[in-house]
């Protein structure tokens, strides 16, 4: 790969990181000065009745807290897109030029669904630190499916993406399938964003993911995509240099929606589209991500056709504290994960 090409995926994330690091003061400071947080601890669970165990371990934490801090790496993607895009207009040279990554044919989508959710995410957190309820799940799983659907058709129509390339196989054709293929998995990783819960832990595991996803769309030739995914993890990892524990902020709605609707879209985009098998992967680097949803909803049905919990609490990470693991090391052990499963996805994709 010649040296702009590498400079193009390394930069962004190099300058995403130093951005949202000098953000931060700014971003917390209001956070405090508005008291950016829950005005009441405690959680109600999916069945309706009060998350007892889960509240025994977060209540008090929830509040004094401020949410909204995926407020960084939104701001440092921002400043980072739109810097390197007026550096390329601004400055001659075709080095220069290249180091754009904003491109319709890659990464406007994505860009798009990163923004869109942080607003939204935006306008829940903060309902909710006006003491409010926040938008209430119906409508935000409104507004994902929404917006779900029309990136699906986009996908179908626009850019004619009606196969899924599997690992050491061939295509298989789907269709128009793409389109409740796509809501579906968007809807699972939205769910997915629940694995905020413990200081430094969405964090880790997000980062890992796109960096996998940096690392297959480069070796597919998706430099900006690539670039985009490098740009995402130096924000993340700004954020948490100051969300380990003690967190100074979580990432709440404005930072998950964000990420998970996004992931669900580059995951698309280095499929068949790229000649990769990106959606493929998604289930072996977001393995914590699947875990994550897979014991919520193992839990809900066990106690409504069972009566009886199967965790102690939900999701599994919550369970680990539960039975008196430390958070820093329920953290540290999925991050390892993480990174287990992150290697296993990135060989198969070389390979595959």
């Amino acid at each position: 790969m010649d040296i702009p090409n590498m400079l193009k995926v390394i930069l962004p994330a190099v300058v995403s990181f130093t951005v949202g690091i000098g953000v931060t003061p700014v971003i917390s400071h209001y956070l405090y000065k508005y008291k950016a947080w829950k005005k009441k601890g405690g959680k109600i669970a999916l069945d309706g009745t009060q998350a007892v165990e889960f509240n025994k371990l977060h209540k008090e934490k929830e509040t004094g807290t401020p949410r909204m801090g995926g407020l960084v790496f939104i701001t440092s993607s921002l400043i980072t897109i739109m810097g390197i895009f007026l550096i390329s207009i601004v400055l001659p040279g075709e080095n220069i030029q290249k180091l754009n990554f904003l491109s319709r044919n890659q990464t406007l989508i994505p860009i798009m669904t990163l923004f869109v959710g942080a607003v939204v995410g935006f306008i829940d957190d903060f309902l909710q630190i006006r003491n409010a309820d926040g938008l209430s799940l119906k409508r935000r799983l409104l507004f994902v499916t929404l917006l779900s659907l029309f990136i699906g058709w986009w996908f179908y129509t626009k850019l004619d993406i009606n196969t899924i390339n599997i690992p050491f196989g061939s295509e298989l054709y789907i269709g128009w399938g793409t389109i409740p293929l796509f809501v579906t998995v968007a809807l699972a990783l939205y769910a997915s964003g629940i694995i905020d819960g413990i200081d430094g832990l969405s964090g880790g595991v997000f980062g890992i993911i796109f960096f996998s996803y940096a690392i297959i769309a480069l070796n597919h030739g998706q430099i900006d995509i690539a670039a985009l995914c490098a740009m995402l993890v130096g924000g993340i990892l700004a954020f948490l240099w100051f969300n380990i524990p003690p967190a100074r902020f979580y990432m709440t709605e404005t930072g998950s929606m964000a990420l998970t609707l996004t992931l669900a879209t580059i995951a698309f985009m280095t499929d068949s589209l790229g000649g990769g098998i990106g959606l493929s992967l998604l289930p072996i680097i977001g393995f914590l991500l699947v875990a994550t949803v897979a014991t919520t909803i193992m839990q809900v049905l066990s106690k409504k056709f069972l009566h009886k919990k199967i965790f102690k609490v939900a999701p599994l990470h919550h369970h680990f504290e539960a039975i008196g693991w430390p958070a820093y090391k329920v953290v540290m052990r999925y991050w390892i994960l993480g990174t287990i499963f992150a290697f296993t996805g990135i060989i198969i994709s070389l390979i595959g």
